[in-house]
């Protein structure tokens, strides 16, 4: 690999985590609030560039991190185009994806994000977790970064949500019902 080749390796593998982290930003709500200006960090066992193939790929413990958001992964394959500008049009990480952020967690056995359709998919055995308690389980995940609509399918849909107290609820109860009461004497 020319070292021209092996900076465009590079460039692809940032460009490649910054997307991907973008994308689940956008969809689900999950990374409200994510710095997608931060620099990307990326780690592999291997990074292959197939430039007459147009993609990249990394394996093993793929490791990409921007600011507090992380994704983890056994693969992950980079397609794009050349042109003017290099612009992805589509990354896929499979093997035991874990999407990370301070307070949730996002895992799946395969995500993908179409760049031109602009929507993620997470396929097979999909878990959100939320550390308020908040969970939702399906075989698949589907996020339209364009009318912001998720959808979760695929067999059999569960979810566990919290539902927020209400505080002194059933003592402000008491105090109303006690205030027209006759005093007992």
């Amino acid at each position: 690999m020319t070292l021209r080749r092996a900076g465009r390796a590079v460039l692809m593998t940032a460009m490649a985590g910054s997307c991907l982290l973008l994308a689940t930003q956008s969809g689900a709500q999950m990374l409200k609030g994510h710095d997608s200006n931060a620099p990307v960090h990326t780690e592999a066992d291997h990074i292959e560039l197939q430039d007459k193939q147009n993609r990249v790929i990394l394996t093993g413990n793929v490791d990409v991190t921007q600011a507090e958001l992380r994704l983890r992964s056994a693969r992950t394959l980079v397609n794009y185009t050349q042109g003017n500008q290099t612009q992805i049009q589509r990354i896929t990480a499979s093997g035991n994806v874990i999407v990370t952020r301070p307070g949730e967690v996002a895992t799946g056995d395969t995500a993908i994000y179409d760049f031109n359709k602009r929507i993620i998919t997470m396929i097979g055995n999909a878990t959100i977790k939320r550390d308020n308690g908040d969970t939702l389980h399906g075989g698949r995940f589907v996020i339209d970064l364009n009318s912001g609509v998720s959808q979760a399918t695929g067999g059999r849909v569960s979810g566990t949500f919290t539902v927020p107290k209400q505080q002194n609820q059933s003592s402000s109860t008491q105090s109303t019902a006690t205030q027209g009461a006759p005093k007992k004497k």
